[in-house]
Formats: C-alpha cells, structure tokens, sequence
C-alpha cells in the first residue's frame, strides 16, 4: 500500500515536517500535486464549502489559483496528536482586479495510517491589503 511520510504517530519533528510539505505543495499551486497528499474519500470543509474526494479537491483548487493570482501561503504548527495536526496559516494574492488580499486562518487535519489526509477543516477570513502592505513575497 502507497503511503505519504511522515506517517501518525507524529512528533514535534514529524508534525513540523507534514506542515512544510504542505506549505510547499500549495504554494507549487498545482492541484493535481496537491490533491495526491489526500485520501481518495476525503472530507472538508473551506470557508462554507464542503468539498469530497480527490476528484473536488483537484477541480476546488484549479478555481480557487485560477482567481487567487500571485497566491503565496505561509502555514505554522499550531498542535498535533496522534494522527492530527492544527496549523495557522495566512496567504497574499491578489484578484483579476488588481486588488491584494490576505486571508487568514486555521486548518484541523486528519490524516489515515498511511499518512494521507483523510479529513481537512479549514476557517478563514479575507482583509484587503495595499501592495505597498504585503509580507510574503
């Protein structure tokens, strides 16, 4: 069976891992890359949406880098048990308008024996911001 290290139990060093490799395949802004690292039946829920399986995942994503340009994501180990994982995260991008954003937020993950992310909880909110005011480059 396929498996996506590091796997649960994790540790300090493992959680920090998974969150790292998170952040890089976002900000790879490739939905087919990104929706490898979640189980075939995966279950979230983003702002009001609620989103199943690889397949959703793949076509949530082409839309959202679609109309968020310039995306740019920063995560960071908020807690972690045996197989979850918290993270904060803020992300810059700007609209087909021209106009900057950055969203923040919380992530809640799940992940199954084989380190795949089987569920995903996602809060954020969206603060426009002047280009003059971003922070992640």
């Amino acid at each position: 069976m396929e498996q996506k290290l590091p796997l649960p139990s994790f540790n300090f060093e493992t959680a920090t891992q998974k969150v790292q490799m998170a952040e890089d395949a976002w900000n790879s802004k490739n939905p087919e890359k990104v929706s490898l690292a979640y189980t075939i039946d995966t279950e979230w829920r983003n702002r009001h949406l609620f989103i199943n399986g690889q397949k959703e995942v793949k076509e949530f994503l082409t839309a959202k880098w679609d109309k968020e340009l310039d995306y740019k994501l920063k995560k960071e180990l908020w807690a972690f048990t045996d197989n979850k994982i918290a993270v904060r995260f803020e992300y810059e991008w700007q609209n087909n308008s021209g106009q900057w954003f950055r969203s923040y937020g919380n992530e809640n993950w799940e992940f199954d024996e084989n380190g795949f992310m089987k569920k995903r909880f996602a809060s954020i909110n969206d603060l426009e911001i002047d280009e003059k005011d971003r922070r992640l480059k």
